[in-house]
C-alpha cells in the first residue's frame, strides 16, 4: 500500500518524538504530504517543538518532554493537517555532472544486461530521470533521490562491496545517490560525479541540496571530469 485511509499513522519514539507516517513506498504524492506538514511546522511550531526530520514517507517530529507530551503533539499535528493551508517550500534545481566512462561505472554493463538495454540506453535513461531529494541519511551528505526510470530499476546486489570511491553515482530500485565518502555499497555504480555535495566552507549550508530540491544529471567525459576535479 502506498497511502490510503489508514494514513497518517502516529508512532511514539521514546519520550521525545512522534513519527508521522503517510505511506509505505517511495512515492512523490506521499512525500508531498510529508513536505506540507514539515512546512506547516516551520511556519507554526507548537509549544515544545524541537525539530522535524523528513524521510521518504514519514516525518519525525521532536519535542521537549518537559514542555509537552505525545498526546498533545499528536493533537497539534492533526490540527495543522486539518488547516491544509501550508504548501511545500519551493525547491531549487541543481545540475550534477556525471562521467560514465570505464572504471567510473563498474556496474554499467551488468545493469545493461539485467535491464535488457545497451549501456548507452542505460545512460540515456539515467540522464532522463526526474530526480527529487527525498531525504538525507546513512552518511554526511547522502541525499536519497527518487525518480530512477522504471527501465533501469534493479534490486540491490546480494552483498555490499567495500571501499567504493566518493562521488560514485548509485542506483537501486527507484533511488539514486551520489556518495560523498569512500563507503561500502550494495547499490549499482553507473558513473562518478565531480560535483561536490559537501560544502564545508559555507556556514549553515553543509550540503548542496535541501530536501524537496530537484536534480538533473549532465554527462561529461573524463577530460571534463578531471578538469572539474582540478578546479575545486
Amino acid at each position: 500500500m502506498t497511502a490510503g485511509a489508514d494514513f497518517p499513522r502516529f508512532h511514539a519514539v521514546a519520550a521525545h518524538g512522534l513519527l508521522v507516517a503517510f505511506g509505505e513506498a517511495v512515492d512523490l504524492e506521499v512525500h508531498e504530504r510529508v513536505g506540507r506538514l514539515d512546512a506547516a511546522l516551520a511556519a507554526r511550531p507548537f509549544e515544545g517543538f524541537t525539530e522535524a526530520v523528513p524521510a521518504y514517507a514519514s516525518l519525525f517530529v521532536g519535542f521537549d518532554p518537559l514542555r509537552t507530551d505525545h498526546a498533545a503533539v499528536r493533537g497539534a499535528l492533526q490540527e495543522l493537517m486539518k488547516e491544509g493551508a501550508a504548501t511545500t517550500r519551493g525547491g531549487s534545481l541543481h545540475e550534477v555532472l556525471v562521467c560514465y566512462d570505464g572504471d567510473f561505472a563498474p556496474d554499467l554493463a551488468e545493469v545493461a544486461q539485467r535491464s535488457g538495454l545497451s549501456p548507452e540506453a542505460v545512460i540515456a535513461a539515467h540522464l532522463a530521470g526526474d530526480y527529487r531529494v527525498f531525504m538525507y541519511g546513512f552518511a554526511p551528505g547522502y541525499a536519497y533521490l527518487g525518480g530512477v526510470p522504471e527501465a533501469i530499476r534493479l534490486p540491490r546486489k546480494p552483498a555490499a562491496e567495500r571501499d567504493r570511491p566518493a562521488g560514485s553515482v548509485l542506483i537501486a530500485g527507484p533511488q539514486c545517490l551520489v556518495t560523498t565518502l569512500p563507503m561500502p555499497t550494495g547499490w549499482w555504480i553507473v558513473g562518478r560525479s565531480p560535483t561536490p555535495i559537501l560544502r564545508e566552507d559555507e556556514a549553515g549550508r553543509p550540503f548542496l541540496f535541501d530536501v524537496g530540491d530537484s536534480v538533473r544529471f549532465r554527462r561529461v567525459d573524463r577530460a571534463a571530469y578531471e578538469a572539474e576535479e582540478r578546479g575545486r
